[in-house]
């Protein structure tokens, strides 16, 4: 998909934070994992979560990631 941006935001934005603006927009907006949010702009998941802490932005974390992010080490670690 290709987009352009109105003329001002083109000016002083850079393709990179305009994609992690995108990015963003759409793991806030529940849209996208964190994983899924991490792609598009890029990055490895694990380095998505300190671009959301610069910006003061959390992680929502519920119970049930916690639940399946268990169940996948005990899966991991019966091998």
């Amino acid at each position: 998909m290709e987009r352009t941006l109105p003329k001002p935001l083109d000016e002083r934005m850079s393709v990179r934070d305009a994609a992690l603006h995108l990015a963003i927009g759409l793991f806030v907006s529940e849209e996208a994992t964190l994983g899924q949010a991490a792609s598009t702009i890029g990055l490895p998941q694990s380095d998505f979560p300190r671009e959301l802490g610069r910006r003061n932005i959390s992680i929502h974390y519920g119970s049930d990631e916690l639940a399946e992010d268990l169940r996948t080490v005990d899966a991991l670690s019966a091998q």
